[in-house]
């Protein structure tokens, strides 16, 4: 009998409430919620296109792993943004929440974004800013990635972003 109950209250079937985890739903910011339900920029885009620069990031404490791509059109404005992660629903959150900030940006103006930011936005508390932290390095690893194809393209030396800002990233 406990074992059905508990199972029945587990599964949200005890009451009349339409969510079956009504918990879960305390323990996130709406804003973690909207981008973890209904993620913006799931996918892909070709590695080797020239315009396109791929981060991918990892943290070993948790198991968070983040690809974020960004394509840029001819005039290095960048035109679309995808994500691949695997993680918990924060880090989720943080690489959607990335993508929709660096659509219509340029280089520029994308390494102006800041994890603090995002953290803020999403209203992560302290134990899940490495998602935040992991969002911030995968937008400069997708960066320094474009730069280096274009100067590989350019026949000129690679001028890389300063890499105390890639903790956690492999060459």
């Amino acid at each position: 009998m406990l074992r059905q109950t508990t199972k029945r209250a587990f599964l949200g079937l005890a009451s009349q409430n339409p969510t079956p985890f009504p918990v879960v739903s305390r323990l996130y910011h709406p804003n973690v919620i909207d981008h973890y339900d209904n993620p913006r920029n799931v996918g892909s885009f070709d590695k080797n296109d020239p315009n396109v620069g791929t981060g991918l990031v990892g943290a070993p404490q948790c198991g968070d792993v983040m690809k974020l791509q960004v394509k840029f059109d001819g005039s290095g404005q960048i035109i679309d943004a995808k994500f691949k992660t695997f993680g918990c629903g924060s880090a989720i959150a943080a690489s959607s929440v990335a993508t929709e900030w660096v659509k219509g940006k340029s280089v520029e103006e994308v390494l102006t974004i800041k994890n603090s930011q995002i953290a803020k936005h999403l209203s992560l508390p302290p134990v899940k800013l490495h998602c935040s932290m992991l969002a911030e390095d995968a937008i400069k690893a997708a960066i320094k990635n474009y730069n280096e194809k274009q100067d590989k393209d350019n026949g000129e030396t690679v001028e890389t972003i300063d890499s105390t800002y890639l903790h956690g990233i492999g060459s």
